[in-house]
């Protein structure tokens, strides 16, 4: 069997996301003359992980679906942490992912010297200084979020002396910190990121592209921006964590570039259960030798993922599967299973692997016949065609889990004197049992078949039996098996309790490798990085430390959480992990899908749901009516305080996809074992903030204050963002005077506008909005702008 080589079509979008919305209306309202350019801008100091891959699809798929193209740019400008071999991965997995950036492959060092006059046109400005104080000192005058910063006293140095001192910089007269280059931002900003910036600082290293051409290294925030305008990015897509960069991305690009530029654009990043992405932790792991190196099959490296087995169309699906949001939280790491699962159903043919061999002779088998049975690689409801033959012998292995000798009720596999039907083979009886007389361990079956019943339909009697997997003995091959399981045993990780750190939740069972096992014949030829199901296994990859005499296979994923075939006595795989897992279970509708003592959390809700029609009854509701997501519906619907919790939400702000969000990952996730009715909130203080951010009065940041408020002290979140300082909200009035101030400041460019120059409104949309200090919506903006152009009212 072959291998995959190109990429499957992933299921269609049923809708625009927030991010596509935008690009849609911009591109019907000519800015940017209808050119969509995105980028996917890593920086070049480790291997991309899942949290990347979510990234990667969202860049490069929208520049697709708009027919625009993704840039790959490497954002390097920290000279001690970047090297070509990271440079290098990163191209891989990129198109490992099936995305192609074409011929636009760039460097954020190629435009160093131009970083560099962008520089000093703001010195020459009057926008940037050269600031002698140190790190500390930095730290101390930037003030804090109630306090205001203090200027640097070398914050008014003339433009000749901040001109001279910045080229001496970089002729490397100083050491390193000895000075550094800041814009003049607001000292009294909330943002404490527009407190007067780095722009630039000294580092004495040698850079992998540049070697020691340049002794200054401009900052990210500084070469990020610039780099996107001078490549004609469009939208600048990033995750959450840099809303507050927003503004210095905003200043700098109105103080160097005119309209249309690039806007940058927020979307939640990828949190992930039972995961790290710290570059920093993930390092440690492996520098620690808890893990076997950056493509470890544990590690959410996208190198690890690919040896494990996952596939680059698996993780495309579930990249669109979760969307993109605006609100950051957890997703089940079922998600991401339920996905591989889905695509490599249709992917890895069906062949038999006994992991734990128990030994099998078959007693009116004649000695020395060997009779070849016919097995169809794919089950009927995938189309796909191929078989192959497999040898039946006299000694045969099946799973040692497929026999008890004290069966439990409903036990239909085998046992002394019952029968299983050998699959794509006959019924088999067992009739003695053979034990190690030193430790009363079953080493040995001796059965009979009945050479009658292969291919006949199965008796009343014998449709109770199972079909159990098997191998010849004397013609199976050897392998080792290595199975892999999740590399921690909490949903969260970097949730730590005192006096502990991530690593102490690492999960000692996350691999296990069987020695023993045996394949049918026709594995002797796979591929390294072919995949199969082995039947009633999972799913598995031929890792590359095979040898032609020593096939070595990684189980990818079993055939579904919490797999327990009927009757299997031990645990099921995951037992291991629900039994270290208990600080996340404490709550019965905390969402994390482990398994503990009475079964997996889900479980629990179906069977609350089970219990309780009206629970039910609302399950049914979310998902058809409110179009949640089943895990969303699962998670509200296992408890009836919960459920009545969001719809208290829902009766005040019609927006439950985000209500769901707040409640399924931050509120049920800060129970810890209470009852929701315990808070010092209720759900319509919930629906509250949640609808301070959409009237966006309240950046997501800020939400994330409140909601900590809310949690200590209870209380009502506008009251909580006047008396903070969060308020970013503006008056109709304001925003009308604001955008009639813009307008009558630039008649020339509303008589472009009015002569068909559509475009500009992207211009005039950022220069309210700065006018504004960046407390308008844009959409809000938009709006009124086009009734002031289209009417002739400016």
């Amino acid at each position: 069997m072959s291998t995959v080589t190109t990429p499957a079509p992933v299921e269609r979008r049923e809708s625009l996301d927030f991010i596509r919305t935008i690009v849609k209306e911009q591109t019907q309202d000519g800015r940017y003359n209808g050119r969509v350019v995105t980028r996917f801008p890593p920086e070049p100091n480790g291997y991309l992980h899942i949290g990347h891959a979510k990234s990667i699809c969202l860049n490069f798929g929208v520049a697709e679906d708009f027919g625009g193209i993704c840039h790959l740019r490497f954002d390097d400008t920290n000279p001690e942490t970047e090297d070509m071999e990271y440079v290098e991965a990163i191209q891989r997995y990129v198109r490992w992912l099936w995305f192609d950036w074409k011929d636009k492959l760039f460097f954020a060092s190629d435009y160093y010297e131009e970083l560099y006059d962008f520089a000093e046109r703001l010195i020459l400005d009057g926008k940037a200084y050269v600031d002698s104080l140190n790190e500390e000192e930095i730290r101390q005058y930037r003030g804090t979020i109630s306090e205001a910063g203090r200027p640097s006293p070398y914050r008014d140095r003339s433009i000749v002396e901040n001109l001279d001192l910045f080229r001496r910089m970089r002729a490397g007269e100083f050491p390193d910190g000895a000075h550094v280059l800041r814009a003049k931002g607001d000292l009294a900003a909330a943002n404490m990121k527009m407190r007067d910036p780095l722009l630039y600082r000294i580092r004495h290293a040698t850079h992998y592209r540049t070697g020691d051409a340049w002794c200054i290294y401009p900052m990210y925030d500084y070469a990020h921006p610039i780099s996107d305008a001078i490549e004609n990015v469009t939208h600048s897509i990033c995750t959450l964590e840099f809303e507050n960069n927003r503004a210095i991305y905003d200043w700098l690009l109105d103080s160097l570039f005119n309209e249309p530029r690039p806007h940058q654009y927020e979307f939640a990043r990828l949190v992930l259960d039972y995961t790290i992405v710290s570059k920093r932790k993930l390092l440690q792991l492996v520098e620690e030798k808890h893990v076997k190196g950056w493509d470890d099959p544990r590690m959410p490296t996208l190198a690890g993922l690919r040896r494990r087995g996952y596939t680059p169309e698996g993780i495309r699906l579930f990249a669109q599967r979760i969307g993109v949001d605006k609100t950051n939280s957890r997703v089940q790491i079922d998600l991401l299973e339920s996905a591989i699962r889905d695509d490599l159903n249709a992917r890895a043919p069906r062949v038999m692997a006994i992991l734990r061999p128990l030994k099998v002779t078959i007693a009116n088998f004649p000695e020395g016949k060997t009779e070849w049975l016919t097995a169809d690689y794919w089950p009927r409801d995938i189309d796909k065609e191929g078989t192959r033959d497999v040898p039946l012998t006299r000694e045969i292995y099946i799973e040692q889990s497929d026999f008890s000798e004290t069966p439990p009720d409903g036990w239909t596999r085998l046992r002394p004197g019952g029968e299983v039907r050998l699959r794509h083979g006959y019924f088999l009886r067992c009739d003695e049992v053979v034990k190690d007389p030193a430790t009363g361990k079953v080493v040995e079956l001796r059965c009979t078949y009945d050479p009658d019943s292969a291919g006949k339909p199965s008796g009343a009697a014998r449709k109770k039996s199972a079909a159990v997997q098997w191998v010849s003995a004397p013609l199976s091959i050897p392998a080792e098996v290595r199975l892999y399981d999740r590399l921690f045993t909490v949903p969260d990780p970097e949730d730590v309790e005192p006096g502990k750190t991530f690593k102490d939740y690492l999960n000692p069972n996350s691999l296990e490798v069987l020695q023993d096992c045996r394949l049918e014949p026709s594995l002797d030829a796979a591929q390294i990085g072919e995949r199969f199901q082995f039947v009633r296994q999972g799913y598995f990859i031929v890792d590359p430390d095979s040898r032609p005499d020593a096939l070595v296979f990684n189980r990818t994923i079993e055939l579904k959480e919490g797999f327990q075939a009927p009757g299997r006595e031990e645990p099921a795989p995951n037992a291991a992990i629900a039994r270290s897992a208990s600080r996340a279970t404490e709550s019965s509708a905390t969402p994390t899908g482990a398994d503990n003592a009475t079964g997996s959390v889900s479980q629990q809700r179906e069977r609350a749901r089970a219990a309780n029609p009206s629970l039910a009854q609302r399950y049914e509701y979310y998902t058809n009516v409110l179009n949640l997501t089943p895990e969303q519906a699962d998670v509200l619907t296992g408890d009836v305080a919960v459920a009545d919790f969001f719809d208290a939400a829902v009766s005040r702000h019609a927006n439950p996809r985000a209500l769901a969000n707040w409640t399924a990952n931050e509120v049920v996730r800060e129970l810890r074992g209470r009852s929701i009715d315990q808070l010092p909130f209720g759900g319509v203080e919930l629906a509250e903030l949640v609808q301070l951010i959409d009237q966006q009065a309240i950046t997501n940041a800020a939400a994330k204050t409140v909601f900590a408020e809310m949690l200590a002290n209870g209380g009502h979140p506008a009251a909580i963002v006047k008396r903070l300082g969060l308020d970013q909200s503006l008056s109709e009035a304001d925003l009308a005077a604001a955008v009639d101030q813009v307008l009558a400041a630039m008649p020339a460019k509303v008589a472009e506008y009015k002569g068909g120059k559509t475009a500009l409104l992207g211009m005039f949309t950022g220069q309210v909005i700065k006018a504004t200090g960046g407390k308008a919506s844009p959409q809000a903006v938009q709006e009124l702008l086009k009734q002031r152009l289209d009417n002739g009212a400016n």
